[in-house]
């Protein structure tokens, strides 16, 4: 392997992927090459603070580019792929599906093809060092009843979305080049992620922003249902644990042990609007709250069972729901020219579209 112990990351100027980037450089240190096709939610801006650091090197391309990609292991002769890459958004796979099967089922193939000719050519030792991580989701696993266990790594798969079903396809795909061909791959599957960088039509970043300019806070349904939320730091952190230390050919689950319902999520966000950021015009922001009509095929509850990953790698999350939402409204209170940079037309366009019929009641 190269001497700086390089690392290829797809989707690394996205939200979590970025993230993985900021503190992957600041925690390891050595070279992160990212291949990001800057899509709507990919944003240059969130690794501003590394356009100076020689170990950022960023490439403009498509993971579905074979050529490219094998271009870049050849080039670089990365130890792992970290495979974020990937359409992640519910609402806009019910809209426009065909994108959410491109990026997520043919990409990962295409992706999963360049590792293994890349793999193939390695030296002995150097194919004993190589990991592919493939970063996916806790929908894979469908919906879960209010009194049912928390999805395991053994949860029979029933994805209730095009979006979730484009991801468990992506699973399909990495285990079967795990068990055929000898890949050497790991998999995450992980709750609903929070923080810094989250592109605003996600239900958090949402609700910080509505409620900051006195704009009504759109919750689905009766706002009951559940999610097991994770602080996206944490998320980096158990992903740096799986690639150093996880067994090959497993699935980690990746949970932050804060399972809450929609409502409690924004009335929360509300009240530390109220807080940090009070306006007497506004005044409280849980009266901007309003009921709009459900999606189809929203799942009720998800819940995470993380044991493994504790118990084989120790790794439990830093943050609780309190601390990591209170640091979360903090940073976009604290970065408001990251906002509005990130509000383009396109992103206007979709909340108009998303929104403009689930009128509220």
């Amino acid at each position: 392997m190269s001497r700086e112990d390089s690392i290829l990351v797809t989707g690394g100027a996205g939200f979590i992927g970025s993230n993985f980037v900021l503190t992957w450089i600041r925690e390891v240190g050595s070279t992160v090459i990212n291949l990001d096709s800057l899509t709507y939610a990919g944003n240059l801006n969130n690794l501003q603070s590394l356009s100076e650091n020689s170990k950022h090197i960023f490439v403009h391309g498509d993971i579905a580019d074979e050529e490219l990609v094998g271009r870049l292991l050849r080039e670089h002769k990365p130890r792992a792929i970290v495979h974020f890459a990937a359409e992640s958004h519910v609402d806009r796979s019910i809209v426009g599906p065909g994108a959410f099967v491109q990026t997520n089922v043919i990409g990962t193939f295409a992706l999963l093809q360049a590792a293994k000719a890349y793999y193939l050519e390695l030296s002995a030792e150097e194919q004993q060092q190589f990991r592919f991580l493939h970063v996916s989701t806790d929908e894979v696993y469908g919906t879960l009843e209010p009194n049912d266990p928390a999805f395991s790594e053994t949860t029979p798969y029933a994805p209730n979305s095009p979006y979730a079903a484009s991801k468990a396809a992506s699973d399909h795909l990495v285990r079967a080049y795990f068990h055929t061909y000898k890949l050497p791959v790991l998999t995450t599957n992980c709750s609903n992620n929070y923080g810094p960088y989250q592109f605003p039509e996600k239900l958090i970043p949402l609700m910080i922003l509505n409620g900051l300019e006195g704009k009504p806070l759109p919750v689905y349904g009766d706002g009951k249902n559940v999610r097991d939320w994770l602080f996206v730091e944490d998320h980096c952190s158990a992903i740096r644990a799986v690639l150093e230390h996880g067994r090959l050919g497993e699935t980690y689950n990746i949970g932050g042990s804060s399972e809450k319902a929609n409502i409690d999520v924004v009335t929360t966000i509300c009240d530390l609007l109220d807080e940090l950021a009070p306006s007497t015009e506004i005044g409280s922001r849980q009266k901007l709250i309003a009921y709009v009509n459900d999606r189809p095929g929203h799942d009720r509850r998800y819940a995470i069972d993380a044991r493994k990953i504790k118990q084989e790698l120790g790794w439990e999350p830093a943050e609780r729901f309190e601390s990591g939402i209170r640091k979360t409204v903090a940073w976009f209170l604290a970065n408001q020219e990251w906002v509005e940079n990130v509000r383009s037309g396109a992103y206007q366009q979709w909340i108009e579209t998303n929104y403009a019929e689930r009128v509220a009641r």
